[in-house]
């Protein structure tokens, strides 16, 4: 199972007819963490005149999105049209906006929340989370030639090499393709070398 998200929080900005608009996005993994995250964002930009927002959650495919006093359907629902179109969850976009004294009218507003939503989502850098597995593999440095050379081939990310009386290289792989290397690692090994399992869990990829 495969999903997108975003890496970290971030923000970027930008400004129309005076008005700013800051986008703020940030990775969730519950209503409460959305909440707080919201709840940061308005206690920071308490003097701005619009903090609006929109989240979806894996668990639940929950969605929310509020307008905050901009007109029905010209600020949370963008925001959150942004993130259902980018195919992301976990994730809780705000759109803090300091009005500059000139009206956008409805599709200027749709405009100018859908940008910042997007602009925020590309500076908190989205990623995408997979059942993974990390483990090591150990071999004597007669073998590490053609263990690097293989692994090369394979679609895994080496995380780290220990050089000590042996080489231990950790890696990552895909659930679903965990028993193909092992097998392939076999054949290779003569069966000599197996994988040993540190963790599994969700991973960017």
């Amino acid at each position: 199972m495969e999903y997108r998200t975003v890496k970290a929080t971030a923000n970027d900005e930008y400004t129309v007819k005076h008005s700013k608009f800051i986008g703020y996005a940030c990775p969730v993994a519950s209503k409460e963490e959305a909440d707080n995250f919201i709840s940061e964002i308005k206690s920071k930009h308490w003097d701005a005149t619009h903090n609006v927002y929109a989240y979806i959650l894996r668990e639940g495919n929950i969605k929310r999105y509020s307008d905050d006093g901009e007109p029905q359907g010209t600020a949370g629902v963008p925001v959150l049209s942004v993130l259902e179109k980018e195919n992301v969850c976990d994730v809780c976009v705000v759109v803090t906006r300091y009005f500059g004294g000139i009206l956008l009218g409805g599709g200027g507003l749709v405009r100018a929340y859908s940008h910042a939503a997007k602009i925020s989502l590309d500076a908190a850098k989205i990623v995408t989370m997979a059942n993974a597995k990390e483990f090591s593999v150990t071999c004597d440095y007669t073998f590490y030639g053609k263990l690097e050379a293989f692994l090369r081939a394979q679609e895994t990310v080496i995380k780290g090499s220990d050089f000590a009386d042996n080489v231990t290289v950790t890696l990552r792989i895909k659930d679903d393709l965990y028993d193909s290397f092992c097998a392939k690692l076999t054949e290779l090994s003569n069966g000599k070398i197996s994988p040993k399992v540190l963790s599994e869990n969700f991973y960017e990829f």
